[in-house]
């Protein structure tokens, strides 16, 4: 078992599941990938399950019973990683909108670094590294950020980023049954935790290129979520365990 767990949640990659995790599997740093997988309809588990038997050691797969929101997903993964004494667990798309290479300065950041939670993100020092998206939505996702700055006081520029290095003592010390969202402020909820919580937020900067293949996921439904939802984070007690001092 390596020491860094690469969660990959799922629904309808059949276009993009082999190729992600050949290419993560092929960097000089050993990854392992859990798949968290919710019951695609166009045949996503079958292909990972063929690659279990090449990879037995290395990937694993979680098979849900359905579509149950991305936050779910990941929290899964989170247990599921606590469980097997993983040191780093990462959170990563399927679609290659996150480059795979970028795992190993997520990594570094924590592990070399000392940072509890690194976000690889698409608007450091207000700076937009965004590739194949419509300008709407570029600023639709960077004034969402700017949004989560206000009202929640934190200083990171990408707070919806879903690219993001977890250290395992962070995981432990956060109550991950309290964690609300299911959608996009999933990722929003879980960075505002652990700044409440006292622990160390980083950023790295990456570039975010849409996807070329496979269908996005972004809804009404859930930019509501986010947009209403970091309102009611700004007043929610945060259950967990507070970083010592002596260690900040």
């Amino acid at each position: 078992m390596n020491d860094t767990l690469v969660i990959i949640p799922t629904y309808n990659e059949k276009e993009n599941i082999e190729k992600i995790i050949r290419k993560v599997f092929s960097l000089p740093k050993a990854f392992d990938i859990l798949v968290v997988e919710d019951n695609s309809p166009d045949g996503t588990a079958e292909i990972v399950r063929r690659l279990l038997a090449e990879f037995p050691d290395r990937l694993f797969m979680e098979e849900r019973k359905g579509k149950l929101g991305l936050g779910t997903a990941y929290i899964h993964g989170f247990k599921w990683a606590l469980q097997r004494h993983y040191d780093y667990v990462v959170e990563m798309d399927a679609d290659f909108s996150h480059n795979p290479d970028d795992l190993l300065r997520l990594y570094e950041s924590c592990a070399v670094e000392g940072a509890d939670l690194t976000v690889g993100s698409r608007y450091v020092n207000h700076v937009v590294n965004v590739v194949n998206w419509p300008i709407g939505r570029v600023l639709m996702s960077y004034y969402a950020s700017a949004y989560v700055r206000f009202v929640t006081g934190m200083k990171i520029g990408d707070a919806t980023a879903g690219f993001v290095c977890y250290r395992r003592s962070l995981l432990e010390a956060m109550d991950l049954d309290d964690i609300r969202f299911v959608g996009y402020a999933f990722q929003i909820e879980m960075k505002y935790t652990a700044y409440r919580l006292g622990y160390d937020v980083r950023e790295v900067s990456i570039v975010f290129t849409d996807r070329r293949e496979g269908t996005s996921k972004m809804s009404k439904k859930i930019f509501k979520e986010a947009f209403f939802g970091v309102i009611s984070l700004r007043f929610r007690k945060f259950k967990g365990v507070r970083k010592p001092k002596a260690e900040a």
